[in-house]
């Protein structure tokens, strides 16, 4: 089996309403980029990316000549093939290895007749459970959704959710009010779910000593970690030995090197495994068996995922050893979905490990054009501005709050 061809395509998938978060919003739509591996047998394997647009088709298509011929089963090659790390200096391939590399596991299960999961050692459950993932959303004047701002509607929000998909745990999107409100809002929701476990991610908007204020405002809620609360290793570290909940990162243990240093450290309790931003779905998993061997807590980290990526942290939830905590999704705030039967469902709080070959998920082709021709019509966004406050941009860690309307 041999790689003939790299396609891509940048779709445009609406979410329910828009997603404020204190970088900037997702401005009611996820654009993606969906790779095909196309080999010399005919067997699509599928990837996905975030972003897009020509430049990043025409990025993806560029490693073509670097990849034609290439048996999608070589793995470990294919690393070292796009991400050379002195050649890593001049260049930054670490997303595009990492959609090309699932859409090679999924060629190579496809041709074997297994689960991309088996090619990391195999599945230990088959079902994954999930957090809801709450924002502060703007209202989506089109179809009546969103304008969450209150605690009482952030509340009556996560109600809904839980109603519609069984979810147990609930991380607030914090940072983009002051933080008093975020207390506000994050002790209403453990008023409204006492069963529950709660999360605060305010993506590092705080300083140490915000974070520090905060984390000793909540900590003696059912709290399943403290997630990012303030930037960099030195900064989660000094947090960590002043506040009684378990931290967490996504943003500063993306390598093996800072793994290594957080460890020594002991720096972040818990890191967050990015299917994505790890490079691919073997090495965050070769990063979830390190933590393993030092007795790390791990979870699987959402990037803004459709189907395709979806089935990626499946297949990683599903082979991971130490998986203590529900995943990440921002899935269940998309209004469709590009695959093949519709979006995956949830059910009880979590979704099934998806069971044909490779990835296990298919592409809907009338779908994918749909939501192609979308992202022609309304294009990107930038993800770190804010359409409600022209002009304004993120400084961290003194953040610029938005006042609470109304």
């Amino acid at each position: 089996m041999k790689i003939v061809d790299l396609k891509a395509t940048t779709v445009a998938v609406p979410l329910e309403a828009p997603l404020r978060h204190a970088a900037g919003a997702h401005w009611g739509r996820f654009i993606r980029t969906i790779v095909e591996v196309v080999t010399d047998e005919g067997i699509v394997g599928l990837g996905e990316m975030g972003g897009g647009g020509e430049s990043a088709e025409a990025a993806v298509r560029s490693l073509l000549h670097y990849l034609k011929g290439h048996d999608p089963l070589q793995l470990e090659q294919l690393r070292w093939k796009i991400m050379n790390p002195t050649a890593s200096l001049y260049n930054n391939r670490m997303q595009l290895h990492a959609a090309i590399e699932m859409a090679c596991m999924d060629a190579a299960g496809k041709k074997l007749g297994i689960r991309a999961c088996d090619l990391l050692g195999g599945a230990i459950r088959d079902t994954i459970p999930f957090a809801s993932y709450i924002f502060y959303r703007y209202l989506n004047e089109e179809t009546g959704k969103g304008g969450e701002v209150t605690p009482d509607a952030i509340v009556a929000h996560t109600n809904d959710l839980k109603t519609r998909y069984g979810f147990k745990t609930h991380k607030l999107k914090g940072g983009y009010f002051a933080p008093d409100h975020d207390i506000e809002t994050y002790r209403a929701l453990a008023a409204a779910f006492p069963r529950d476990k709660l999360r605060l991610d305010p993506n590092a908007a705080w300083s140490v000593e915000e974070a520090v204020r905060v984390g000793r405002a909540i900590e003696h809620l059912n709290n399943d970690y403290f997630e990012d609360p303030t930037w960099g290793l030195e900064g989660m570290r000094r947090l960590r030995s002043l506040v009684r909940i378990p931290t967490a990162t996504n943003t500063v243990v993306v390598n093996f090197e800072q793994l290594a240093t957080n460890i020594r450290l002991e720096a972040v309790d818990v890191i967050l495994l990015d299917t994505t931003f790890w490079g691919g779905l073997r090495q965050a998993h070769k990063a979830g068996t390190v933590l393993e061997a030092f007795q790390y807590g791990a979870a699987v980290h959402s990037s803004g995922e459709l189907g395709i990526q979806l089935a990626s942290m499946l297949h990683l939830g599903a082979a991971l050893p130490n998986l203590s905590f529900a995943a990440d999704a921002h899935y269940h705030h998309l209004t469709d979905d590009i695959i093949a039967g519709g979006p995956l469902r949830y059910v009880d709080g979590a979704i099934a490990l998806p069971q044909g070959p490779g990835l296990g998920v298919e592409l809907d082709r009338e779908k994918l054009a749909k939501y192609a021709e979308h992202y022609r019509e309304v294009g990107g966004y930038t993800y770190d501005r804010d359409p409600g406050r022209p002009g304004w941009y993120s400084v961290i860690p003194e953040q610029r709050f938005a006042r609470v309307e109304g």
